[in-house]
C-alpha cells in the first residue's frame, strides 16, 4: 500500500512517506534551497505552511530572493561585479568583491568566510539561472571573480601578499613639510598610524603629542630607523611560476620574480627613511632638544673656558710671583757676589800694593846697605838673590824681613839667613814636586785660602785640564763627573769635591802670565820627552828592520809624532763602520789604508786610546750618578 502523506519532521523540513514501514525518526539540516528557503521564512516571518508553499513555486521565489533581497550596499556591489573582467581579476579589489571594503585588512578570518557564503548564495550561476538572469560561460561570469576573491583572501599567506599591494592604502609621505602653514602632529600622525600596519613588531610606538619626553621620543625614532616591515611584493609578479614548462624556465621566472620584488622591497626602504627623516628634521620637540643641547653645550664649554681662563691667571699669577721672588733672590745674590767680589779686589789690590811697598823698600835697603855684600862678587850674587827672594816670600814674610832689617844692627847676617831658608824651602819644593805655578797660585790665593786647604798635584791639575775639555758645558751634572774623573785616574789623589773642582777650574782660567808660562814649558817637556822615546824606540826598530830580510821590511813602517787630525780622525771613524771586526786580520790592513798618512800600527793605537777615552768617560759619569 502506498501512502503520501506530510508530517512535521523534527528539523522543520518535508517528510515523504511511500510505503508503510517501521517508524524511525530521521533529522535532517536545512541545505541548497530549503536552507534558503528556511531563512527567507525567517526573515520574512512566515509560517511553515506558507514557506512550504512557496517551494511549490521555486522559481518565484528564487526572483524573490535575488532581487527583493538586496540592500543599496548590495547594489553597489552588484554594479562593481558586473563591472570586472574575469580575465583581469588581479586588478580588482578583492575585499570590496566580497562586500568587505570598509572592513578590509582588519576583517577577520571568519569576516572572509561569512562575506564568501554570503555572496555564494546570491550569485552562484545556478540560482541565478532557476532565477531567470542570464549567465555567461564559466570564464566570462563575474562569479569567478568571487571565486578569486576568496582563494586570495581565504589563504593567510596569499592575503599577507596581497595586502602588501593593497590598492586602497594611502602610499603617499609628504615630499617637504611647511611649518608655518602646516601642524606637525596633524600631518604626521595620520603618517605613521597608515603605516603601522607593515611592522613585524606590535605595539607599534605611536607619535606622541608635544608634552612628550625626550626619552620617549627618542625610543619612537629609533624604532622608526630600525623599522623592519614584513611587506612583500610577490602578488605583483609578472609571470607565474607554474606557467613554466619545463623546471629551467620556472627556475628563470622564480629569479626574475625575485629580482623584482628585491627593487621593490628596497624602494619601500627608502620611502619609509624618506619619511621617518622628514619627521624627525621637522619634528618641534627634536628641535627644542637639539637648541637645549646646544645652549648646555655652550654653557659648559663657557664655564670650562672660564675655569682654564682662570687656572691659567692662578699659574700665571703663580709665575710671575715666582719669576718675581727668584729675580729679587737673584739680584740679592749679585749684590752679595758684587759687594764680596768688590770686597776681595780691595783686598787684593790692597795686597798687591802693599807687597810692591814692601818690596821697594826691601830693594831700598838692600840697596842702599849694598845688597848687604862684602865684596863686588857677593854683591851680584845677592842682586840676583834678591829677585828671587822677592818673588818667593809673600807679603807677611816680607814686611816681617824689612822690619827686622830696619831695627836690628846686624841687617847682613839677617837678610843672609833669611836668603838661606828661602833657597832651603825652594830645594825642599823642587824635591817634593812642588812647582812654580803651584806657588803662584797659593800665593794668589793666600787672602781666600781653599776649602780645606788641600794642594794639588801637577798629576791633579793636568787631569782637571783634560776633564774640561773632555766633558763640555751642558754636561750632566759636569763637575761631579769631572772630580770623578780626577779620583779615578790620579795615582795618588786626595777626594775632591765638585766645589772644589770647580774653583781650582776658576783659577787655572785667572792665571797670570807666569801660570801660563809654566804650563807651556811643562807641556813642551812632556812632548820633548815623548818625543825623544819614540825616536830611540823608532831607531831600535829600524835597526831590527835592518836585520830582517828584504821581503819582511815592508811591514814595519815608522810612527807620525805629530797629533792626529780633524781629517784623519774622521777617516778613520768612517774605516772603522766601513770594515767591521767579523773581517778579522784583513780589517786593519784595509783601515791603515784609508788613512794614507798613518801606519796600520798608528791606527790600532788610535783606536785603544779612543776606547779608553769612552770607557773612562763614562766610568766617570757612572760614579757621578752613583753619589747622586
Amino acid at each position: 500500500m502506498t501512502m503520501l502523506t506530510s508530517i512535521e519532521c523534527p528539523g522543520e523540513g518535508t517528510g515523504v512517506i511511500q510505503k508503510l514501514k517501521p517508524v524511525i525518526n530521521v533529522i535532517f539540516e536545512p541545505a541548497g534551497k530549503w536552507f534558503e528557503t528556511y531563512c527567507l521564512r525567517r526573515k520574512q516571518r512566515q509560517t511553515l505552511s506558507s514557506g512550504s508553499t512557496g517551494l511549490l513555486s521555486s522559481s518565484s521565489s528564487e526572483e524573490s530572493l535575488v532581487e527583493s533581497d538586496l540592500t543599496p550596499e548590495d547594489n553597489e556591489d552588484l554594479d562593481y561585479l558586473h563591472s570586472l573582467d574575469p580575465k583581469e581579476w588581479k586588478q580588482q579589489d578583492h575585499y570590496a568583491v566580497l562586500g568587505l571594503r570598509n572592513l578590509r585588512y582588519k576583517a577577520s578570518d571568519d569576516d572572509i568566510k561569512r562575506a564568501y557564503k554570503k555572496k555564494v548564495l546570491k550569485h552562484h550561476p545556478d540560482k541565478r539561472r532557476h532565477a531567470g538572469l542570464s549567465v555567461k560561460d564559466e570564464e566570462n561570469d563575474y562569479f569567478t571573480c568571487i571565486t578569486r576573491a576568496f582563494e586570495c583572501l581565504g589563504v593567510p599567506a596569499k592575503r599577507k601578499s596581497y595586502d602588501s599591494v593593497d590598492p586602497k592604502f594611502d602610499d603617499d609621505v609628504p615630499d617637504k613639510f611647511c611649518p608655518e602653514t602646516e601642524e606637525f602632529y596633524e600631518v604626521f600622525h595620520d603618517v605613521f598610524d597608515r603605516n603601522s600596519r607593515w611592522s613585524t613588531v606590535q605595539p607599534v610606538p605611536k607619535l606622541g603629542s608635544g608634552d612628550a619626553s625626550i626619552d620617549y621620543v627618542n625610543r619612537f625614532y629609533s624604532f622608526w630607523f630600525d623599522f623592519d616591515s614584513w611587506r612583500e611584493f610577490s602578488y605583483e609578479d609578472e609571470e607565474e611560476k607554474e606557467k613554466g614548462e619545463n623546471r629551467e624556465e620556472r627556475r628563470w621566472i622564480e629569479l626574475q620574480n625575485k629580482s623584482q620584488r628585491k627593487e621593490k622591497k628596497k624602494e619601500e626602504t627608502s620611502r619609509m627613511r624618506k619619511m621617518v627623516e622628514l619627521a624627525y628634521e621637522n619634528d618641534p620637540r627634536i628641535k627644542k632638544y637639539k637648541e637645549d643641547e646646544k645652549k648646555r653645550k655652550e654653557a659648559e664649554k663657557e664655564a670650562k673656558k672660564a675655569e682654564r681662563k682662570a687656572k691659567f691667571d692662578e699659574e700665571e699669577r703663580i709665575r710671575k710671583a715666582a719669576e718675581e721672588e727668584m729675580r729679587l733672590l737673584r739680584e740679592k745674590e749679585e749684590e752679595e757676589k758684587r759687594v764680596k767680589a768688590d770686597a776681595e779686589k780691595k783686598e787684593k789690590e790692597a795686597y798687591k800694593k802693599a807687597l810692591k811697598k814692601e818690596k821697594s823698600k826691601l830693594r831700598t835697603l838692600a840697596k842702599d846697605n849694598n845688597y848687604y855684600a862684602k865684596d863686588d862678587q857677593e854683591t851680584l850674587n845677592n842682586m840676583q838673590e834678591l829677585e828671587r827672594l822677592l818673588e818667593a816670600l809673600d807679603l807677611s814674610n816680607m814686611k816681617s824681613l824689612n822690619d827686622n832689617l830696619v831695627s836690628t844692627t846686624d841687617s847682613a847676617s839677617v837678610f843672609s839667613a833669611k836668603l838661606a831658608e828661602v833657597n832651603e824651602q825652594l830645594e825642599k819644593e823642587k824635591l817634593e814636586g812642588v812647582t812654580a805655578a803651584q806657588r803662584a797660585a797659593q800665593a794668589a790665593s793666600a787672602s781666600t785660602p781653599s776649602e780645606g786647604g788641600k794642594l794639588w798635584s801637577e798629576e791633579e791639575t793636568q787631569l782637571l785640564v783634560k776633564a774640561v775639555n773632555m766633558f763640555p758645558a751642558g754636561t750632566a751634572n759636569r763637575w761631579d763627573v769631572i772630580a770623578s774623573f780626577i779620583v779615578q785616574h790620579a795615582s795618588a789623589s786626595q777626594l775632591r769635591t765638585a766645589k772644589e773642582v770647580l774653583q781650582k777650574a776658576k783659577a787655572l782660567s785667572k792665571m797670570d802670565a807666569v801660570l801660563k808660562d809654566e804650563a807651556n814649558k811643562n807641556a813642551f817637556q812632556n812632548f820633548n820627552t815623548k818625543s825623544k822615546s819614540n825616536e830611540s824606540k823608532k831607531a831600535t826598530e829600524e835597526k831590527k828592520v835592518e836585520n830582517q830580510p828584504a821581503t819582511q821590511r815592508y811591514e814595519v813602517t815608522g810612527e807620525n809624532p805629530s797629533p792626529w787630525s780633524t781629517e784623519e780622525q774622521q777617516l778613520l771613524e768612517q774605516a772603522l763602520k766601513t770594515y767591521p771586526a767579523a773581517l778579522g786580520a784583513e780589517r786593519w790592513e784595509r783601515i791603515s789604508e784609508c788613512v794614507p798618512s798613518r801606519s796600520k800600527k798608528e791606527c790600532m793605537k788610535r783606536y785603544k786610546e779612543l776606547a779608553e777615552m769612552v770607557k773612562a768617560k763614562k766610568a766617570a759619569m757612572a760614579a757621578a750618578a752613583g753619589k747622586k
